[in-house]
């Protein structure tokens, strides 16, 4: 192996550059950042990761409490053709009112106008015979129809003012909350059922149709009708303020006429001389 030669004591090239001019060639290894940038890199990415996974665990926890947390019950909704009805219903004696009739409809037929139970029949499922005693024509078609909410929903309400009256000695029949758990058991039972028991039938049928309607669906149609009656009248004021005009105030200044000219508005009152019925059979 031949180890002379005129090159062999030259120095390197990088070691003639380094001697000649300082000039140093940069180490394949060398860290292009600044000493100490490793640390602030490390550091921003254990930041990072601490903010990321405290996310996750407020996301956790949020996802966590909406599934174990219980739900607002969704309110109920009457049927806008049913409410003209109802609403006029709910008129025919001071304990009744919109909520109490909806709430007993839903108990009864769940607002279905052909519901059929082989024992009552309509909306307000009336049995055969307490609907020929109490049925009446609300329509105005000259006929009174089980099927017809129109028919029905008014004599439901006669029905209650009487069953009302009927409980009205009973036990418990004296206050309102007891009149009309008693006045809706008579509804369900019969009013003879009622006064037999002398309070609340011993009928578990009877007592569930009664604690669905007073403890559930009532306080629920209390809240419906409530938001529906601010909502109506936000609305009702925007509808009044738009339609007012100078024509309209002009005319506000007019003479009202007098007493002796209105018209008088029927009374609502129910006959309280109607006898009584079962809606079931007792």
């Amino acid at each position: 192996m031949a180890t002379g030669g005129p090159s062999a004591h030259r120095p390197s090239v990088t070691r003639r550059l380094r001697l000649g001019t300082g000039f140093r060639l940069p180490s394949p290894y060398a860290h292009p950042f600044p000493a100490g940038s490793g640390m602030l890199s490390r550091t921003t990415g254990i930041v990072t990761a601490f903010v990321a996974g405290l996310a996750l665990v407020v996301a956790a926890v949020l996802v966590v409490r909406q599934l174990t947390e219980p739900s607002k019950p969704e309110l109920p909704v009457i049927p806008e053709s049913r409410r003209p009805v109802l609403e006029a219903a709910a008129r025919v004696c001071s304990p009744l009112s919109v909520p109490l009739l909806a709430a007993q409809i839903d108990a009864e037929s769940g607002w279905r106008v052909n519901a059929d139970s082989g024992q009552a029949q309509g909306i307000s499922q009336f049995a055969p015979q307490t609907w020929k005693e109490w049925g009446r024509d609300g329509d105005g078609d000259g006929r009174a129809d089980v099927w017809e909410p129109r028919d029905a929903i008014p004599s439901q309400a006669r029905y209650m003012c009487h069953l009302y009256t009927v409980v009205k000695e009973v036990p418990g029949g004296s206050t309102r909350r007891g009149s009309t758990r008693l006045a809706l058991a008579a509804y369900n039972a019969g009013p003879n059922a009622v006064l037999r028991a002398g309070g609340m039938p011993k009928m578990d049928e009877t007592r569930g149709y009664v604690d669905k309607i007073v403890n559930d669906l009532l306080p629920k149609y209390r809240q419906a009708e409530k938001k529906y009656q601010e909502n109506e009248a936000k609305h009702g004021s925007k509808k009044h303020g738009a339609a007012a005009s100078p024509s309209s105030s002009s005319s506000s200044s007019s003479p009202a006429p007098s007493s002796s000219s209105a018209t008088a508005l029927p009374s609502t009152a129910p006959g309280a001389t109607v006898p009584s019925a079962s809606r079931r059979q007792p």
